[in-house]
């Protein structure tokens, strides 16, 4: 497996077309999967936010404890439901079902001071949108994987996930399987999409001003969505 950045991209503001900029500096192969940040792909769909527009609630005060009481406000109407505080952090389920720090809510690499970005309202369609794209631009058939950094439940740091993919298998069921000594695997399902983008963070870094890299020498191909791994609630033990 190799991870190519697609360097010299400019800072991306709202009705970009990210596809034709990512053609215009990468080499695109068949099977290639390509990961796009998605503060990148938030910006070119105009989801940001300029903090002096908002209006703070009480709520919002509440948890802002010595933050912007404003951008709680934003956290809070991206929520669909808030699951713990601890002031003034916030994890909430997002309308995708996410469960995340600020309800993907976030400053850091926001286009100008006073603004915050927020997720794309379907990350999915963007993943689809943007390799029907840049198969119309190169001719080539790649996967797309939307990535974001979240944080995880009783593991420190940060990691790279899939919050939209398109023309790869998000998951890899290995049930039914037999290991190497016979063993039947039963509950074994690998989160492939999610490792790609991992691995993709290992370049994109958060400073480095690279919004998206190439990932070549996968065998993923496939019609599946980043929707499919999001647990379903029946199967949160945690909630």
């Amino acid at each position: 497996m190799t991870i190519l950045p697609v360097e010299g991209l400019p800072e991306l503001a709202e009705g970009d077309d990210v596809g034709a900029l990512i053609a215009g500096r990468a080499e695109l192969e068949d099977g290639d999967v390509l990961v796009v940040a998605q503060k990148a792909v938030s910006k070119v769909e105009g989801r940001v936010v300029r903090l002096a527009d908002v209006a703070p609630s009480e709520r919002a005060r509440e948890l802002a404890a010595d933050h912007d009481p404003r951008q709680l406000e934003v956290i809070l109407r991206e929520a669909a439901e808030v699951v713990r505080t601890r002031p003034p952090l916030v994890i909430a389920e997002t309308r995708h079902g996410f469960v995340c720090a600020s309800a993907g809510v976030d400053a850091s690499n926001a286009p100008a001071p006073e603004t915050v970005v927020l997720l794309p309202l379907d990350p999915d369609a963007s993943a689809a949108r943007l390799r029907d794209r840049l198969l119309e631009l190169t001719g080539r058939t790649v996967g797309v994987v939307v990535s974001d950094t979240f944080g995880r439940a009783f593991r420190s740091g940060i990691t790279g996930v899939a919050i939209g993919c398109a023309g790869i298998t998000p998951l890899l069921d290995y049930r039914g399987r037999r290991d190497r000594v016979g063993y039947e695997l039963h509950a074994t399902v690998v989160a492939v999409a999610d490792e790609i983008a991992g691995a993709a963070e290992l370049v994109m870094g958060k400073t480095d001003a690279i919004p998206a890299v190439i990932v070549r020498g996968l065998r993923v191909a496939g019609d599946g969505t980043a929707q499919e791994l999001v647990m379903a609630r029946e199967r949160d033990l945690f909630r």
